[in-house]
């Protein structure tokens, strides 16, 4: 596959997981970031293909840093919101600025795998 990916969530444990499974699948994890000012300097420097984003973070929320990022000329990363929160309300607020699939925590490698890879079948 070999698309490149950025995993921002504070969890230092979350980022290995999260990182262990994507690149088992053969993706390409350019960068990993514990903040939002970290993630969003990563990802407009990296230009990744996928950002996985935590929606709860230190600094700021992760619903803020997507409608950052699809703000930003030239930023066409994929954004895949993975939370511990998965009220309605929240979730359909992420969709509504940009974040284009959201899984709810504690979810398994399969079910990552699974939507990571229904998000770029049609690309």
């Amino acid at each position: 596959m070999g698309k490149k990916v950025l995993i921002i969530d504070d969890s230092f444990f979350m980022r290995e997981f999260i990182k262990g499974a994507l690149e088992e699948a053969g993706w390409e994890i350019v960068g990993t970031a514990g903040s939002g000012d970290d993630g969003i300097e990563k990802a407009l420097d990296l230009a990744p293909d996928l950002i996985t984003l935590d929606n709860v973070l230190p600094d700021m929320l992760g619903v803020d840093i997507a409608r950052i990022l699809k703000k930003e000329e030239g930023v066409s990363s994929r954004i895949i919101m993975i939370s511990a929160l998965g009220q309605d309300g929240i979730i359909e607020e992420c969709i509504a600025n940009g974040v284009e699939d959201y899984i709810v925590k504690p979810f398994s490698e399969e079910s990552l795998l699974e939507r990571v890879g229904n998000l770029f079948k049609a690309v």
